[in-house]
């Protein structure tokens, strides 16, 4: 078993500004159509749960990057950042990995730390 950490800290603000300026552009190439729904919803805090969801997508690609031949073997929607139902977050992934996600944010930063297991 091998065990890989990567962490990432994104202020909210150029997540904010990316989203105004691009639009659906930028919104469609980094989350998938599930992510979209469940920032939307969070109304005025919905730039910070973004923001956590990028940090978290960029911890995940450092935490796997070691088992990647080539880094664009990934893409922004192939890591999925869901809640389950007590509000925890975790990734859909299509690798042979296990990945622990802690997120968390507050008006002007978000921090994500992903824990990759690999068998």
């Amino acid at each position: 078993m091998k065990i890989y950490v990567g962490n990432d800290i994104i202020e909210v603000k150029r997540i904010q500004e990316s989203i105004e300026s691009l639009g659906d552009k930028f919104l469609n190439r980094v989350f998938t159509e599930k992510e979209i729904e469940y920032c939307e919803s969070k109304n005025v805090m919905k730039y910070q749960h973004y923001a956590a969801r990028f940090a978290a997508k960029e911890a995940i690609f450092k935490a796997i990057s070691k088992n990647l031949e080539n880094k664009f073997d990934i893409g922004w929607k192939d890591a999925e950042i869901l809640n389950d139902i007590n509000g925890r977050p975790y990734v859909n992934i299509n690798m042979n990995v296990d990945i622990d996600l802690s997120l968390s944010h507050i008006k002007e930063y978000a921090i994500a730390t992903a824990v990759a297991i690999f068998d």
